[in-house]
């Protein structure tokens, strides 16, 4: 009780004192309109639907952070076309996040043979942001007449302007990309940029706007045999005072007999989490797990508990394009 009662402070202190951060996912490019929208519409396939959901410190929180987003793209000769929806969820207070955007992506070849790529994308949307903040209690509510206790008639010296707001939203990416799919090495490389629109965002009347958020995602998947793969990659995420970096190594192994994908990944979050994910491709379906060991400073009070997450991709597959030039990471 002493350890979640530390960490509902820590938490609560971090929210009043610095600005707002965007959510993370640690299986972050399986939602590739999440991490780029240049990676709009690059697959193979008539169209893709994905759908993902985390779900952060329940070890340690009576109402934990639930995040759950779906997503929906089609590509249409060298464009891209999508969607995404996405929502969080926290703390006692109904702290909620809803975001919807749209979705739209260019791909130009840089060589005759369209091996070598380079997509251009947008986004665009709306964000709400809701927080029920009655529900919350105060210091100044806690009396030390009487042996002390808390007193909810006494005002909690806040002075909220509104339960909630409206914020726009525009993001921007490229990506180079290699799509040979018979090469040992496709490499890739992708810049991404989120909140681009400086909006006021506060629940008080105060001084504070939106910071951007960028994303580095870099990687090449090394084909080292027909049927192994293993696909070393990097992200580096800086929104304002936050930074992020993390390393992984993802592997794929395919069964010829089942016609099965097998997946696997590991990931180090700098000074943060160890994160192994375990999945399976089979036919159209593509479906991953991943749970966060926690190594931060929170780990006195988590003892390792991090995270759970889920992926789940459907492609709609296109039998008249055997050749279509995708991003091999995809």
């Amino acid at each position: 009780m002493v350890k979640k009662l530390l960490f509902i402070l820590f938490i609560l202190g971090v929210l009043s004192n610095s600005k707002a951060q965007d959510v993370h996912l640690s299986m972050y490019d399986a939602a590739p309109l999440f991490l780029n929208p240049a990676m709009t519409g690059l697959f193979e396939g008539e169209w893709r639907l994905h759908g993902q959901y985390r779900t952060q410190w329940k070890a340690v929180n009576f109402k934990p952070y639930n995040t759950a987003l779906i997503s929906f793209d089609k590509s249409y000769k060298k464009w891209g076309f999508g969607g995404q929806i996405t929502n969080l969820s926290a703390g006692i207070g109904n702290f909620n996040v809803l975001q919807g955007l749209v979705s739209a992506s260019y791909s130009v070849p840089l060589d005759f043979n369209k091996y070598h790529n380079i997509s251009l994308g947008i986004q665009g949307g709306i964000t709400q942001k809701y927080l029920e903040y009655q529900l919350h209690t105060f210091d100044n509510q806690y009396t030390t007449l009487n042996g002390g206790g808390f007193n909810e008639d006494f005002s909690n010296g806040e002075s909220f302007n509104t339960e909630r707001f409206y914020l726009p939203a525009l993001n921007a990416g490229v990506l180079y990309y290699h799509a040979k799919q018979q090469s040992f090495l496709n490499p890739f490389v992708g810049i991404s940029a989120f909140n681009l629109i400086k909006s006021k965002e506060t629940f008080f009347d105060q001084d504070n706007s939106t910071e951007n958020r960028y994303y580095l995602h870099l990687g090449s998947r090394v084909n080292l045999t027909e049927l192994f793969y293993v696909l070393p990659k990097f992200l580096l995420m800086n929104q304002g005072n936050f930074n992020e970096q993390t390393y992984a190594i993802d592997i794929g192994y395919y069964l010829k007999g089942a016609d099965l994908h097998l997946l696997g990944g590991f990931v180090y979050r700098n000074e943060d989490a160890f994160i192994v994910s375990i999945g399976a491709k089979k036919n159209n379906i593509t479906g991953k797990v991943a749970y966060d060991i926690n190594s931060s400073s929170l780990n006195s009070a988590s003892t390792g508990r991090g995270a759970f997450e889920i992926s789940i991709t459907y492609i709609k597959n296109n039998k008249k394009n055997k050749n279509a030039k995708i991003c091999p990471r995809l």
